[in-house]
């Protein structure tokens, strides 16, 4: 067994999972309650309820059916039971989460009421997770990984050593052939320049600024000049963090000194040019981004924290490490590493990005997260706009 290689999931199109989930997953709000139910009866499964899917159109829907199909399609999931109120559109999630090879199956609330539905759901559902319980892991390479990340409770900490020691992480392991991906366009806000000279090419490094030049005018059409309160929040400026500026450079270390990112994704995108580093389009709110980087087939998360975050991700297991000492010490329970030692010149970047090569594989290999261990699956899907 080499140094990088870890037991995983391997599913039917080759992709492979950290996780074995059997989730419910309801098309809509309206379908939420029966999910839940099929998820009581059935232990082990898993329902991931939300708020939106009526009534919306253009590329709000088409994000939205990205999204639900590929929550569905990750490696992390062995099979899928989809709910919704009507058949065509849970027909239309079932039919692209297929396409990975994985069981999946739909059923529609609309002409059998809720009961009925609940029954032949649960009955399916039951034969999803005992097919699923035979699954074993097997020996994969570090290719086979997919990583996301994103930061968030941000403070001074976070640029000085726990962002930089997931740049750490990324500089060692893209060479070796991992996908992994970053995103929060908000956040790249006074260093969108400096982002968008890590770009591989000029034609990725203009779709970096289309992206972001559209964020800024969303700003400018709601003519909201002033952020605060959100850019920097009140807890990053608690932790030292006086300008969004400041938080920027910060954010930007967990790509690395040296590693570029070779596209850029929408959000909920899969990755579309193999192993590498990518940049997706998404919201600074750390559940959103972490939803759709999930939808997008990543499997492990790395989340660095300055002041404390409780996120969790009920698909990608989130991996937080922080170099606040007081937030290692009084939030203990959240954090899975702890790198303030660098701030003590008691360790060095290079032994905390191996520290946290180290935890991620534990975690690949079945080790719980701490946001696992606490119940924290913070789910919530991203709308672009208001409903017709």
């Amino acid at each position: 067994m080499g140094r990088y290689d870890f037991f995983g999931y391997r599913r039917e199109n080759g992709r492979v999972g950290i996780r074995n989930h059997v989730v419910i997953l309801p098309l809509d709000d309206l379908s939420n309650a029966a999910s839940e139910a099929v998820a009581n009866n059935i232990k082990g499964t898993l329902a991931l309820p939300h708020s939106y899917g009526r009534l919306q159109f253009g590329e709000d829907l088409e994000l939205f059916f990205r999204t639900l199909i590929g929550i569905g399609s990750n490696p992390n999931v062995a099979a899928c039971v989809v709910i919704g109120i009507e058949p065509l559109w849970t027909a239309h999630i079932v039919d692209g989460i297929r396409q990975t090879g994985k069981p999946a199956a739909g059923f529609s609330i609309e002409e059998n009421g809720d009961i009925s539905t609940i029954a032949s759901a649960s009955r399916t559902a039951r034969e999803f997770m005992q097919w699923a319980s035979e699954r074993r892991r097997e020996m994969c390479t570090i290719e086979d990984l997919f990583v996301s990340t994103k930061c968030g409770e941000s403070d001074t900490t976070s640029g000085l050593a726990s962002c930089p020691t997931v740049g750490n992480l990324i500089d060692k392991l893209d060479p070796l052939g991992v996908t992994t991906c970053f995103g929060e366009t908000s956040e790249l806000t006074g260093a969108e320049a400096v982002c968008a000279s890590r770009a591989a090419t000029p034609e990725v490094r203009d779709k970096f600024m289309q992206a972001f030049n559209a964020y800024q005018e969303v700003i400018n059409r709601h003519k909201t000049s002033d952020l605060s309160d959100s850019q920097p929040t009140k807890g990053n400026i608690k932790g030292g963090l006086t300008t969004i500026e400041e938080k920027a450079f910060g954010n930007l270390q967990k790509i690395g000194r040296k590693t570029k990112y070779i596209e850029v994704l929408k959000p909920a995108e899969a990755p579309n040019r193999g192993p590498g580093l990518y940049y997706m389009d998404t919201s600074s709110a750390a559940a959103e981004c972490i939803t759709l980087q999930s939808a997008a087939g990543f499997v492990v998360h790395l989340f660095p924290t300055g002041q404390g975050n409780v996120i969790g991700n009920p698909i990608e297991p989130v991996i937080k490490l922080t170099a606040n000492p007081r937030t290692a010490r009084e939030m203990a329970e959240h954090i899975d590493l702890d790198v303030s030692a660098i701030l003590r010149r008691e360790m060095t970047l290079d032994q905390a990005g191996d520290q946290l090569i180290e935890v991620m594989l534990r975690t690949c290999n079945g080790r719980l997260t701490a946001a696992e261990v606490l119940g924290h699956r913070e789910y919530v899907m991203t709308k672009l706009y208001r409903s017709a």
